[in-house]
């Protein structure tokens, strides 16, 4: 009996712990960065900051997970990246208006997010250039 329980468990927790795969409607953003290190800060302590703090500041902020990659062949090797995953065209457009300007619960999330963007000037400034990608 404890076996059989056991092994449910298990079924169940690797069922959870499975990678996520994306859903018809999710939106994903794609985006190549143009990154400006400040003085002294190297890539590594940027992707660190980055990964420990701000993606998960961003994902409290507004429901979306941020991953931040790195080019190896294409267009933009050695390039970093970000990949933004959105649960809807719908969620997204909370945030910002049709123009690409931010709406008020936008502009909100900003206030919210003041700090920690004061936070990653330290290490960096950078722009992006993206395409928004709806999963079919």
């Amino acid at each position: 009996m404890k076996k059989i329980l056991f092994i449910s468990v298990l079924i169940l927790f690797s069922g959870i712990m499975s990678a996520q795969a994306f859903q018809k409607g999710n939106l994903i953003g794609t985006h190549v960065i143009e990154l400006k290190l400040q003085p002294g800060v190297t890539q590594d302590q940027f992707i660190q900051f980055f990964k420990s703090k701000y993606g998960p500041e961003l994902e409290k902020n507004t429901g979306w997970k941020a991953y931040l990659v790195k080019g190896v062949r294409g267009e933009n090797p050695n390039s970093l990246g970000l990949i933004y995953v959105i649960n809807s065209e719908k969620d997204r457009d909370r945030f910002y208006n049709p123009d690409g300007t931010q709406s008020d619960a936008g502009k909100e999330m900003m206030k919210k997010s003041q700090g920690i963007i004061d936070e990653m000037s330290k290490y960096a400034t950078f722009n992006t250039k993206y395409t928004d990608w709806i999963v079919l």
